[in-house]
């Protein structure tokens, strides 16, 4: 697909991806339950709740009991999708996450909303940065970060059928609408959106459309970029990787999360055990967030598409 063909016309927010694929996956498998900390809205997990309300489990504002919950759930076979904002999925329950869930791979799924800087104004306290990092460090989790509407419809149905636990992280704002319902999501398989020759950007989240169009930019002054998006952190694609920048020689990582133990640690990783290459890094540089819109949160932090352009740039320098 050629760089010029991505032109969506429609946004939509990708937490009604979520919401859409949960409903689809009640219709699918009766073993699916959902629980709510009290979201449902903000969630969108109404047509869940109202269809299947037998399956449907309002946990309160109560987090741990939720995660709690979740756990118990899995041993009578049921497959648990707990719902509530990322900073209260991660931080606010994560000794319930790493001693109910993860140490012993209890297959739920926690699916977290609102992620990252573009929660917007609710700010610094809600936009959690640090929940990739978080959730990567723990032993059998999975770690998803779908790009747009569909493909979080299609990585909600995807993780019903991963054996063990995952985080699936997703956003508030309307954002643009690129993939289709009809594209496969293979948890753990990079998508390679350009072929380029001169660098590699890796992105995940909001962020692979911005990784877009800087790249729509950069071709225009010149330079063809290798564009991945990368939706698993964990288990990261390293054959995508190695491939890509074995080419390119050098890389650009964009996320919305801090630029400590994100996408952009991980593909280091790989890289400095198989083939140690320059990075750039695109991420909040070790701060916390702030009240604003979205967009200009972005912006102001590094994140935008200029900030691509010039960390391609700069890391084509380094080569």
């Amino acid at each position: 697909m050629n760089l010029q063909d991505f032109n969506p016309t429609e946004e939509k927010d990708t937490r009604s991806g979520f919401g859409a694929g949960l409903a689809e996956l009640g219709k699918r498998d009766d073993r699916v339950v959902a629980l709510c900390a009290d979201l449902i809205g903000s969630l969108k997990m109404n047509a869940f709740a109202d269809t299947y309300p037998d399956r449907f489990f309002q946990a309160g504002v109560a987090e741990a009991n939720m995660i709690g919950m979740a756990a118990g759930l899995t041993i009578g076979g049921k497959i648990p999708y707990t719902g509530t904002f990322a900073n209260f999925s991660t931080g606010r329950v994560y000794d319930q996450i790493r001693q109910s869930v993860a140490y012993s791979k209890k297959n739920v799924k926690i699916c977290a909303s609102h992620a990252g800087l573009t929660l917007g104004e609710d700010g610094a306290t809600h936009q959690i940065l640090e929940d990739i990092g978080l959730m990567r460090m723990l032993p059998n989790m999975c770690v998803i970060n779908p790009c747009d509407y569909y493909q979080t419809y299609n990585a909600t149905l995807a993780i019903n059928e991963w054996d063990g636990p995952v985080y699936l992280r997703f956003g508030r704002p309307k954002w643009p609408m690129f993939t289709t319902k009809d594209q496969p999501f293979v948890i753990g398989k990079a998508w390679k959106i350009n072929d380029g020759q001169d660098v590699t950007i890796i992105a995940t989240g909001h962020m692979v459309w911005y990784a877009i169009l800087a790249a729509k930019e950069l071709e225009n002054q010149g330079v063809t970029c290798d564009i991945l998006n990368m939706h698993t952190i964990k288990p990261i694609d390293r054959d995508a990787i190695l491939d890509s920048v074995s080419k390119t020689k050098c890389v650009v990582t964009a996320e919305e999360h801090n630029i400590h133990g994100g996408l952009g640690d991980a593909v280091a990783q790989v890289l400095s055990q198989n083939f140690p290459a320059p990075q750039e890094y695109i991420a909040v540089n070790d701060s916390f967030g702030e009240s604003g819109k979205p967009k200009d949160l972005l912006k102001k932090y590094g994140l935008d598409v200029s900030d691509i352009v010039r960390a391609s740039k700069k890391v084509l320098e380094r080569k």
